[in-house]
């Protein structure tokens, strides 16, 4: 299934990130009104500071609140819907009970998705800071500092989307714990970073043209009102930003997504781990080697039999899951399972 179909029928999806953004509006708005009103009876420079400061700490509580809760489920849910369209072809019928389903079931309570979610981005954030550093030994160059900083803008905003492709793999790898389908969702994506930020180009110039648009005529539409009704200017400013941030986070950002989780699908259920990453992106990342680790000290009791991703067979039996090694979460290093400790670092394998 192309990208643009994907995006289309995932709208339900979009257009709920768009009202749980402007119900944040909204109540940013009567909350400003309120605070305003209140300033108003003083007649107080001071007061009015005092309120528009008390304001912004609000608005900040409110935004967090709904998009760390609602907005983080949303994602989550939209992510389950597009691995599922990409690798089988087929949309749900009930998308978003299919996705709050999924959700449930993947990561049983929502405190547990926001801890692989954020291992994921913060994983992937300090990968991506490694390789900036080695992209910096050109910069003696006179003026090749410029072009670093636009590489690092342009392939920050493509790499954006990279902890949505490697949650959608915790969704395909359902044989697998959440941890540690996302530890080899993230050494995936290592694997295959050129294919990646290949297609990520042909969509990144387009996004940040549409970001800029979204911008300017939020922009215009709300100053020209504020100014023909006599309104403050600053409060018509904050709300054409509110307003520009909400329509990309619904389209933009949910395009982007769509595209390069499309790319990183195509790819996903075809690569064979390279097993030595493991060491070395625990040794770049301790978001990573935290990931890692987790997935692989889980209770075997609780979690499927280990299965090697992107390899694993259909008729893979209880004896041969038995058989395959076990990796260090200190070096990657592998061991024959049963070890106690790592025959590379010494240290005790969980």
């Amino acid at each position: 299934m192309k990208a643009n179909e994907v995006f289309s029928k995932t709208m339900p999806f979009v257009w709920a990130k768009l009202l749980l953004g402007l119900a944040v509006v909204v109540i940013s708005v009567v909350i400003f009104a309120a605070l305003m009103g209140i300033a108003w009876l003083f007649k107080s420079e001071a007061v009015y500071l005092i309120m528009f400061i008390i304001w912004l700490g609000v608005t900040g509580v409110v935004n967090f609140a709904l998009n760390h809760y609602l907005g983080y489920l949303i994602k989550a849910g939209h992510v389950a819907v597009i691995t599922e369209a990409v690798t089988t072809g087929r949309v749900p019928d009930n998308q978003i009970a299919y996705g709050k389903q999924m959700v449930k079931e993947r990561f049983v309570t929502s405190n547990v998705y926001f801890v692989v979610d954020k291992l994921v981005s913060g994983a992937v954030r300090q990968i991506q800071r490694v390789v900036e550093k080695t992209g910096n030994v050109m910069d003696f160059v006179p003026g090749m500092n410029w072009v670093t900083k636009i590489v690092k803008m342009f392939t920050g905003i493509a790499l954006g989307y990279i902890d949505e492709c490697c949650l959608g793999y915790t969704f395909l790898k359902k044989e697998q714990s959440a941890f540690k389908s996302a530890a080899d969702g993230v050494v995936i994506y290592a694997q295959n970073w050129k294919q990646l930020l290949k297609d990520a180009a042909k969509t990144t110039a387009i996004v940040i043209a549409l970001i800029v648009a979204v911008t300017l005529v939020a922009f215009l539409l709300f100053g020209l009102s504020f100014r023909m009704l006599g309104w403050n200017g600053l409060a018509a400013f904050l709300l054409a930003i509110f307003v520009a941030v909400v329509v990309k986070k619904a389209f933009i950002d949910s395009y982007m997504m769509v595209k390069m989780m499309v790319s990183y699908m195509q790819v996903a259920p075809t690569t064979e781990i390279t097993f030595d990453l493991y060491g070395k992106l625990s040794e770049w990342s301790a978001k990573f080697k935290e990931l890692f680790t987790k997935g692989q000290n889980e209770n075997p009791a609780q979690q499927p039999a280990y299965a090697t991703a992107g390899a694993a067979q259909s008729g893979t039996t209880a004896a041969n899951a038995k058989e395959k090694p076990i990796f260090c979460g200190e070096c990657g290093e592998k061991n024959v399972r049963g070890a106690k400790f790592c025959g590379a670092c010494g240290k005790p394998l969980a």
